[in-house]
């Protein structure tokens, strides 16, 4: 099972001019921990995001599709960052996750998210389910 661990944003965190962390400490704290998820063999992917001033939303609707530039409204509805991992189940992603330092710096307000995947086993069998299982081979070339 997959499951992405979202780092919510903050004010602070869009106001942010660098992708440097204040607080030496927390850098120290992610990298250990992703370190040891990694030598667990759970972790896939993670990384930081750049403010929303940096990037723009596609909207859909009757009349197509149309660019709106960053910054959004609501920080706290924003994604900071995200950890993408790869657990037995459920209860270890939990497990995972309540041990993630927090994104914040200690002491400070911070919400993270976990979001299962879908994994295309869960959709009927058909040839646009192999379309998208032959998608996520890995590309030797990249």
């Amino acid at each position: 099972m997959r499951f992405m661990i979202i780092v919510k944003s903050c004010e602070a965190f869009e106001a942010e001019t660098t992708p440097t962390p204040e607080d030496p400490a927390l850098m120290a704290a992610m990298a250990d921990f992703h370190e040891e998820m990694a030598r667990a063999g759970v972790l896939l992917d993670g990384a930081g995001l750049h403010p929303s001033r940096t990037g723009w939303r596609i909207h859909y609707d009757a009349d197509g599709r149309h660019v709106v530039d960053g910054p959004f409204a609501e920080a706290k509805e924003l994604i900071a960052g995200y950890t993408l991992i790869q657990v037995r189940d459920r209860a270890e992603a939990l497990e995972w996750s309540r041990r993630f330092p927090n994104p914040a710096g200690a002491g400070k307000e911070a919400v993270i998210e976990l979001r299962q995947l879908i994994d295309l086993d869960e959709f009927e069998p058909g040839p646009d389910v192999d379309r998208f299982r032959a998608l996520n081979t890995p590309n030797p070339s990249r």
